[in-house]
């Protein structure tokens, strides 16, 4: 909350204790100003684990049947002729291998849920992997609101500035977060959320959450994604003659929506 990110992310408004004893968070409700809206959690980083979970994974390399038909539900043939005879695959190679079947390791960021206003949802994604299919996507998401492309890359853009400039994400490793993006008819707006394997970078390590990951680095790909996703947008508002629309960022811009 004293951070420059503070326009970007869910208002903390301190701590409630249930009745039960349960001690939670209290955020502010996101969802409040829109009429009936469309949503899309978009995971974000080229890994969504830990180096520590990854690290921990690797002591304990039994095989695991669970995670072995996980796989071969979204593809029969990704295991092994070992693997398949064991019918088993280690943690690690479940962990790392899931993050090659999505856009997560090609475009650093994976569309994870879709609601859209008439209340239908989906989080068959698991496998849109191209930016083709991620564009399709992101069309489909947009459909019938034509103000919402626009604005969502005015606010991508908005958060890839003030990224430069905190402190916070300098100094930090960002992990499973997402970018929510939210809109009606009258809006849209995106937020950074979900900071449960938001970690501190330790102290000999500078990243620049730009560079390829290596074991070790701490890279989390997070701006990768974001100007990927910046990338998508600005092809989604291009006109016939493939320029980008100026005139709808700036009605953007000038608008009076609270986003």
């Amino acid at each position: 909350m004293k951070d420059i990110l503070r326009p970007f992310v869910p208002e903390y408004k301190g701590q409630v204790t249930c009745e039960d004893g349960e001690l939670y968070l209290q955020l502010q409700d996101l969802l409040s100003d829109f009429d009936s809206p469309c949503v899309m959690d978009c995971k974000i980083g080229v890994r969504t684990y830990l180096e520590e979970e990854l690290a921990k994974a690797k002591e304990k390399t039994k095989l695991r049947k669970d995670m072995y038909e996980k796989m071969i539900q979204i593809d029969p043939k990704a295991p092994t002729e070992e693997e398949h005879r064991s019918k088993g695959v280690t943690k690690p190679r479940y962990m790392i291998w899931r993050e090659t079947i999505s856009s997560t390791a090609t475009l650093g960021f994976r569309i994870d849920g879709v609601k859209k206003a008439d209340g239908t949802s989906s989080k068959d994604f698991k496998i849109t992997k191209t930016r083709e299919q991620v564009v399709e996507a992101f069309k489909d998401f947009t459909s019938n609101f034509p103000n919402a492309a626009p604005r969502y890359l005015e606010r991508l853009r908005n958060i890839r500035a003030t990224l430069n400039e905190s402190h916070f994400f300098r100094t930090h490793e960002l992990i499973g977060s997402s970018l929510l993006f939210v809109h009606d008819k009258r809006r849209a707006s995106i937020w950074m959320i979900d900071f449960a394997k938001t970690v501190p970078v330790p102290d000999n390590v500078n990243i620049d959450h730009n560079s390829a990951w290596k074991v070790g680095n701490h890279e989390d790909g997070y701006l990768i994604g974001l100007d990927n996703l910046i990338s998508i947008f600005e092809t989604l508002v291009k006109d016939d003659n493939g320029n980008i629309e100026v005139n709808r960022i700036e009605s953007v811009r000038h608008d009076n929506f609270d986003t």
